[in-house]
């Protein structure tokens, strides 16, 4: 069985709807089991210095844990002080990490291919995202109902 399962260690609300990340990693990694983690900032530091030799806090970090099976660990207070140079909303700048975090994961690197990847991605799911408590009736003035 394939798709992403979720563990919010954070106070945070603003990480997402989970089907957004799920349909994400179907279309990047089909097949994939990924467990995707949102930590603070003390356990993202330490995960980071364990993992890279860096002592700073990651907004995202990235791994493959298993044939077919990986690990994304976001930090959503970091992702919060970053989102607004990205003009993002947190919520959206998590999907973003998210996405960059799978083509990663894939065997992508760095640089313009990449970049048009995650911008498509993003704009196609962070709308779906946005507007998912939008679709509730509101009558036509002119129809009366």
């Amino acid at each position: 069985m394939s798709g992403v399962s979720i563990k919010n260690f954070t106070s945070s609300s603003y990480i997402g709807q989970p089907y957004v990340f799920s349909d994400i990693a179907a279309s990047v990694l089909p097949e994939w089991n990924i467990s995707l983690v949102f930590v603070g900032a003390m356990r993202a530091r330490a995960l980071n210095k364990k993992f890279r030799g860096k002592n700073y806090v990651p907004n995202v970090l990235s791994y493959i844990a298993g044939e077919k099976s990986a690990e994304v660990i976001i930090c959503p207070s970091e992702a919060q002080k970053q989102a607004r140079t990205f003009r993002l909303t947190p919520s959206a700048y998590c999907l973003y990490l998210f996405i960059h975090a799978v083509l990663h994961i894939k065997g992508w690197a760095h640089g313009d291919k990449m970049e048009k990847c995650e911008r498509d991605l993003l704009a196609r799911h962070e709308k779906a995202h946005s507007n998912r408590n939008r679709h509730r009736y509101i009558p036509d003035k002119n129809s009366g109902g």
